[in-house]
């Protein structure tokens, strides 16, 4: 080497020698994994592996080369495992490696869920501080791994990609980044969170309220697989609608573990009434409305008033929804019942038939129709009804209908039940059919598409709330259970006897909804784009239904000992696993208010085009030139008289008269026929 090389090459040494060999903070400058509790900048192990990240038990059948071997053991050397040992990821089924406890190095896991089947217990809130005090990435990304992905119209194997709150990739061999959190969930059905279009939470009813709130409420349906609910902001008779909206949302929001949408009643009607809707449409994210054809006195609007709803539904754009019963009847059926000495629970039942439901139904279909309001029929309860719907339906009238879990689970039977706490446990408007058949003709019109959503009317009191009908069933408040079984109890009614598949499960109980409310894709679906609101589903576990195992705050359950099939093992809201291990893991205000957009494509897509297709149209003809009648000032045909002469005015009478005494004369034949002699043989 030259004097000159040697030079040169003392002077790139002791530069190399000024330069530092670690950083503070951050230790040697050789990358290394990532620790939890330390400095978001440091190495993450396979962060830029792209591909889905191995299982341990995968990993298993890999057989890495001698290089790859070598580089991992002398990492898990360098870094001070215990006992100067290298623990393979693989020799377990869940892993773990801590770090000495003196060490400033934290600790690193590598984590692996098995879904276990969800066990029902008394739950502590999820302490809002652990959202901020946990590792980011576990919180932020998250991988659903090896299940079978379920839409309302297709099944397929793909794991789920989740970052953010949003999916951001579905599929196979997915590129996805290290510090991922994984749950695995082969023979798992990975399906859309639940959408429950019906509740009633913390409701003032019947001079009460409803023993669960918007915390307890929203904790039992993520509990069940139910990640958004839809309630009704419902104002008495006169008060603002805009008034009632508002003191709904100060209720939900600070309590709401969900998302959650709204609809509102309409309860009375003025002009005032319509210019609010066209207000909440527009500013405050509500897209349907409520009228009630029931509760005389306090909630029914008359025929007139549900026209006037109806016409400013479509002005703005919104769906009009109805509570089909005929108060009128209603109101007269419980007054003969009470001066009978029917006061129970079989009372509620006897005075609200299916005829009656049915009836409404019709004459709300009808109505709606005269306008050309798209119609959504709420808490379908009987076969007579339901086939109301259905035959509009296939006349072309755009109606919807909605059941629920307590028609679908139950009957009416209960109403007689000896127990007075029993029956009345199960009132609830309109009321469970006696009828053993109702359920499973329920489920089947749920199948062939004449009903279409599936909710809960969950409004639930206490055993001494209910008790204040003790003497008088009028006066038992209206409500049952369901938001948090909802979705266990149709699996087993429905995809375990056979009569619907999981396509159809997913689309009564989340897609449909999210179509007809317009939330969809944002809710209602797995697909890149679409809110990371997710149910692992356990098809084959099951669980006994019991009040004394349920989340809900009431005391009762209408599906006490039901044996079902079907739980949700995991149940992932915004991106965070909320229910895991049998643990509701929910924050109070964690779930959001959803706006709901009004004109929705599903519902309105095909009203314009209606309304032209059929719209009356005018016969041109020739002016009538004739005369034309006068009228006195009474609105009365003056008489005239008339220019034609009777000329034959003789009365004649035909057959038996009654007052004819003349004798029965018998036939006498005669040799000559009248007028004379006949000749020839003829006569």
């Amino acid at each position: 080497m030259s004097s000159g090389s040697r030079r040169a090459s003392r002077f790139l040494q002791e530069k190399e020698d000024e330069v530092p060999q670690w950083i503070p903070g951050l230790g040697t400058d050789k990358p290394r994994p990532r620790t939890l509790g330390t400095s978001f900048f440091g190495y993450v192990p396979d962060a830029f592996v792209e591909k889905t990240p191995f299982l341990p038990s995968e990993k298993k059948a890999t057989t890495p080369t001698p290089k790859d071997s070598e580089t991992k053991e002398a990492e898990h050397k360098s870094e001070g495992a215990p006992n100067g040992q290298y623990l393979d990821p693989s020799s377990s089924k869940e892993f773990q490696r801590d770090m000495d406890a003196s060490s400033d190095e934290g600790v690193v896991t590598e984590e692996v869920v098995v879904p276990q089947r969800v066990e029902r217990r008394a739950a502590e809130p999820w302490d809002a501080q652990s959202v901020d005090s946990t590792d980011g990435s576990a919180q932020n990304r998250l991988l659903i791994k090896g299940g079978r992905v379920v839409n309302d119209d297709m099944m397929q194997d793909a794991d789920v990609y989740i970052e953010d709150g949003i999916i951001k990739q579905v599929g196979t061999n997915l590129h996805t980044p290290g510090g991922t959190r994984v749950v695995e969930a082969k023979g798992h059905l990975v399906m859309p969170g639940g959408i429950d279009t019906h509740t009633h939470m913390q409701l003032p009813f019947m001079g009460t309220f409803a023993v669960d709130d918007f915390y307890t409420g929203t904790r039992a349906a993520l509990a069940g697989g139910t990640t958004m609910i839809m309630d009704f902001a419902i104002p008495q008779k006169g008060e603002s609608l805009v008034e009632a909206y508002h003191r709904w949302r100060s209720w939900a929001d600070p309590k709401v573990c969900c998302d959650y949408a709204l609809h509102v009643g309409v309860t009375w009607w003025c002009d005032k009434v319509g210019k609010e809707m066209e207000e909440l449409t527009e500013e405050h994210g509500i897209n349907s409305f409520k009228m009630f054809m029931a509760y005389k006195d306090t909630w029914q609007l008359d025929d007139h008033d549900l026209l006037e709803s109806f016409k400013q539904c479509k002005e703005i754009g919104a769906l009009a929804q109805v509570h089909a019963e005929n108060g009128d009847i209603i109101k007269e059926n419980t007054a003969k019942l009470l001066d009978m000495g029917i006061t129970g629970p079989e009372g509620h039942e006897l005075s609200r038939p299916e005829e009656v439901e049915a009836e409404a139904t019709n004459r709300a279909c009808v109505l709606a129709n005269q306008i050309g309001c798209p119609l959504y029929i709420c808490n379908i309860m009987s076969k007579s009804a339901a086939s109301a719907l259905g035959e509009h339906r296939r006349r072309g009238t755009l109606v919807w209908g909605e059941t629920i879990a307590a028609a679908l689970g139950t009957d009416g039977s209960h109403y007689y039940n000896p127990c007075w706490q029993h029956a009345a446990g199960h009132v609830l408007s309109p009321p469970l059919r006696n009828d053993s058949s109702t359920p499973s003709s329920l489920m089947e019109l749920l199948d062939v598409g004449d009903l279409q959503t599936t909710g809960t009317d969950n409004c639930t009191f206490s055993a001494s709330q209910k008790a204040l009908g003790k003497d008088d069933f009028t006066k038992i408040p209206n409500g049952v259970n369901g938001v948090e079984d909802r979705m266990s109890v149709i699996w087993e009614k429905g995809v375990v006897s056979g009569k619907i598949d999981p396509c159809k499960f997913v689309a009564v109980t989340s897609t449909n909804a999210a179509k007809i409310f317009n939330i969809y894709p944002k809710k209602g679906r797995i697909a890149v784009g679409s809110d990371a609101d997710i149910v692992v589903w356990n098809p084959h576990a099951t669980r006994t239904i019991s009040a004394k195992t349920h989340y809900q705050a009431v005391d009762f359950n209408i599906f006490e000992g039901m044996e079902v099939h079907g739980i949700a093992d995991y149940v992932i809201c915004h991106g965070r696993v909320v229910v895991e291990e049998g643990n509701v893991r929910a924050v109070s205000g964690m779930g959001k208010f959803v706006p709901t957009p009004s004109h929705s494509p599903y519902v309105y897509g095909r009203v314009q085009e209606r309304d032209i297709a059929n719209a009356p149209k005018k016969v041109d003809r020739a002016p009538y030139d004739g005369p034309v009648i006068q009228l006195n000032n009474q609105g009365l045909t003056q008489a005239v008289e008339s220019s034609i002469i009777p000329t034959n005015q003789e009365f004649y009478t035909r057959g038996a008269q009654m007052n004819d005494k003349s004798p029965k004369r018998p036939s006498v034949k005669v040799h000559n026929p009248p007028g004379g002699k006949a000749s020839g043989s003829f006569w």
